[in-house]
């Protein structure tokens, strides 16, 4: 049985797919753009990209199975120094799968649906540990202080209508006649805050 192929028109279409799958794939995207991989994460995403597309090109004898797929992404991702335990490398492997039997059949609705639909919100994911990243610590320090400058929270809607001002028990209540006449603050030790002799 000989297994069908990309046509010419297919081709780039079913690649731009993966393109438009993979910079949606929010363990991807974190790695990236936190450059989990290094440097060149950018240039290690798009070799990904490449190794999907000739995952499903090359000229094989045996049929594609998604376990190798699976395989394949895992080990882009680790490169990328990015652990994945989250469903999301079968969730991504499945999406690839069904769209390269559709361009198979000329059917690009799947691509078309990418390509009009904005990509989801990245979701929490944590590097895997590497012993060998210890070396940068310092420039490390430098650029998770840049980023967390940068960093907007949302804050959950269950919380958004309490009044932050209630929130903060454990602070003592200003005492508005503490302050000197010329704008100094007298500021308890909180060692002892709470304990009594």
């Amino acid at each position: 049985m000989e297994s069908k192929k990309l046509t010419a028109e297919s081709a780039p279409v079913f690649q731009e797919g993966i393109s438009l799958i993979l910079t949606r794939w929010s363990a991807l995207t974190a790695a990236v753009e936190n450059e989990w991989g290094g440097r060149d994460s950018l240039g290690k995403a798009n070799a990904i990209c490449t190794d999907v597309f000739s995952f499903f090109t090359e000229a094989r004898a045996e049929p594609l199975y998604i376990d190798d797929l699976e395989n394949l992404l895992e080990e882009g991702l680790l490169s990328l120094n990015t652990l994945v335990e989250d469903g999301s490398i079968e969730e991504v492997a499945e999406k690839l799968m069904i769209m390269h039997e559709e361009c198979l059949e000329g059917n690009y609705q799947s691509v078309e649906k990418l390509r009009t639909t904005n990509p989801p919100p990245v979701a929490h994911v944590r590097p895997s540990n590497d012993e060998d990243e210890d070396d940068d610590d310092e420039e490390d320090d430098s650029m998770s202080a840049d980023i967390a400058a940068n960093m907007m929270v949302d804050v959950p809607n269950s919380q958004s209508s309490l009044n932050p001002v209630s929130m903060l028990t454990d602070e003592p209540k200003q005492n508005q006649s503490a302050e000197a006449e010329d704008g100094w603050v007298v500021v308890s030790s909180r060692k002892n805050k709470g304990r009594r002799n």
